[in-house]
């Protein structure tokens, strides 16, 4: 037997009846040290001769192909085989019907383009992903070609320039089916790490959701909910994680509600009260993603949803588990979107529910918190007026409203506390934010980048000084509040309903008598200014919040 020295010289020197001796060697030689044989085929110039070796397309073809593919497990191989022209001849190959040069090839390409995200989009440009798909559905039956296919697979649908080219093919039909076909925990786990990054893409959801893929994962989670083994514990999480992604478009989302009376809308349902954090989790997120429109979240709280999510939440009170804690929140906090809902929830006992998360101390518990707190109370007056009377609470948004590490913390406490007075318009709401230390986090909430959080500070902050500027002027002061107001009507580029509300604050101040005259002078700000904008606003339609 020659060495693979010898065999790389034969081999360049060679009629077409020796090659396939010299390819052996050079297998033989690869296995037994494929980093120094590699090296040696490199420094010969041998990789020039692979594409008109591959384009022969004879019985050496498939040893050339695997050659090809064991020296590029070599980081170091895989540019010079670039280089080398190889890629074209390798993609020519994947249309050919013999399975071992297809296996063959595809492994070549696939440790070419190896965590390269250019080579892998210069293959889903030369239309690899539908010879592909074709190939996974005429090779089903050889295992070592299907698993070949969904490496490949994997790997290019982490671009997403592969999603339409993916969703252009019946790649849905043929991982259900395959999906299908599989017991091994190890093939599902290949097929579930392809099915993910494709389940990003709405076009490919809906085409999931069409080929009955649901109904394989709900029998995946009925499969392995009761076990302890970690392969299934794993499984579980898989499928269930995959189910509230098939939920994210909006499409694949509403065709599973069937107007919540769907059994895959049911099933999702009845994980809520399960014992396993995992389905509590899936379930409450489910419910969150179905809550996306405002016929669907009026018909889940006029069946009784509200009272499963809010006894979820009393069961993770006390050292619970954040990410369901999370969840459940997300789901209360869609639900108290439509108005007719709010009126209901708050019966139900959602804020008192909420109130017992207030001593979290995790950010994203304390932004869903938040969030739902304020849904609840928009437009209903004697919720926001309750709340914003618990000394409690406002000391905590107090509290939070200077959590400068949680930016969304931070945003949504100030508005809540802006909230709590703009609709419950209560003296003793301004008082609790007053004496709680809010209003300098309102006034600098005036000054924020984004417009809303603006107008609603705005419209705070007049409330404050038309209810009880005694109490507020020297937090005023303080805050610096007259600058403010002087720097947003002197930019020109502020919306109207900023100058509009900046001047009815400013009305509001010089409306309340010696107070109002204190404010301003130790703003050191002219009253005459003030007079010019007063004068101006009758002039400014109303555009206020």
């Amino acid at each position: 037997m020659p060495t693979s020295v010898e065999a790389l010289k034969t081999l360049k020197l060679s009629s077409a009846d020796s090659v396939e001796g010299c390819l052996d060697c050079l297998l033989k030689a690869l296995a037994h040290n494929n980093v120094e044989t590699s090296e040696k085929i490199q420094e010969m110039g041998v990789l020039a001769m692979m594409p008109a070796l591959l384009s022969a397309q004879n019985s050496c073809t498939p040893k050339v192909a695997n050659i090809i593919a064991e020296v590029a497990k070599n980081e170091f191989m895989r540019s010079p085989c670039v280089e080398a022209g190889l890629i074209p001849p390798l993609v020519q190959l994947l249309n050919c019907k013999d399975q071992e040069i297809l296996l063959q090839t595809g492994r070549a390409l696939g440790n070419i383009c190896y965590d390269s995200h250019s080579l892998q989009a210069q293959l889903i440009i030369m239309g690899v992903i539908p010879t592909l798909v074709r190939l996974l559905g005429v090779h089903s039956q050889n295992t070592a070609l299907t698993e070949m296919c969904l490496i490949a697979f994997g790997n290019l649908a982490e671009l997403e320039s592969s999603k339409e080219q993916f969703a252009s093919t019946n790649i849905a039909e043929e991982l259900v089916r395959l999906f299908r076909k599989q017991v091994e925990h190890e093939k599902r786990e290949m097929i579930f790490e392809v099915l993910a990054p494709l389940a990003e893409n709405d076009v490919i959801k809906l085409q999931l959701v069409d080929a009955g893929l649901v109904e394989c994962l709900l029998e995946v989670v009925a499969q392995t909910v009761d076990s302890d083994r970690d392969e299934d514990v794993a499984q579980l999480k898989t499928a269930s994680d995959l189910m509230v992604l098939l939920l994210l478009g909006d499409e694949s989302m509403q065709k599973l509600f069937e107007g919540g009376k769907g059994s895959v809308f049911q099933r999702v349902l009845s994980w809520v009260p399960s014992n396993n954090h995992q389905l509590q989790l899936a379930g409450a997120l489910a419910i969150a993603n179905f809550a996306r429109n405002d016929g669907n979240c009026i018909h889940m709280v006029d069946t009784g949803i509200v009272q499963k999510l809010l006894e979820l939440l009393d069961r993770h009170v006390e050292e619970g588990n954040v990410t369901v804690q999370h969840a459940a929140l997300s789901a209360l906090r869609n639900l108290a979107i439509p108005v007719v809902n709010k009126s209901k929830m708050l019966l139900a006992g959602v804020s008192d529910v909420v109130l017992k998360f207030l001593k979290s101390e995790m950010p994203p518990v304390q932004f869903k918190l938040l969030g739902t707190l304020r849904m609840l109370i928009d437009t209903q007056a004697d919720a926001a007026e309750q709340l914003g009377t618990n000394a409690k609470l406002v000391e905590r948004l107090v509290e939070w409203c200077e959590a400068k590490d949680h930016a969304g913390v931070m945003g949504e406490s100030n508005r809540l506390l802006s909230a709590l007075i703009r609709h419950s318009k209560s003296k003793d709401v301004v008082q609790t934010v007053i004496q709680g230390g809010g209003v300098k986090h309102l006034v600098t909430m005036a000054t924020s980048e984004h417009m809303i959080m603006q107008n609603e500070a705005l419209v705070a902050l007049g409330l404050i000084a038309a209810l009880n500027l005694d109490c507020a002027e020297k937090d005023f002061v303080a805050a610096n509040l007259v600058q403010v107001l002087h720097k947003l009507l002197k930019d020109e580029h502020s919306a109207p309903s900023l100058h509009y509300n900046s001047m009815i604050l400013i009305c509001s101040i010089m409306g309340s008598g010696e107070s109002g005259d204190v404010v301003i002078v130790k703003g050191h700000l002219l009253s005459s200014f003030f007079k010019k904008f007063v004068i101006y606003v009758s002039t400014v339609p109303r555009m206020c919040l």
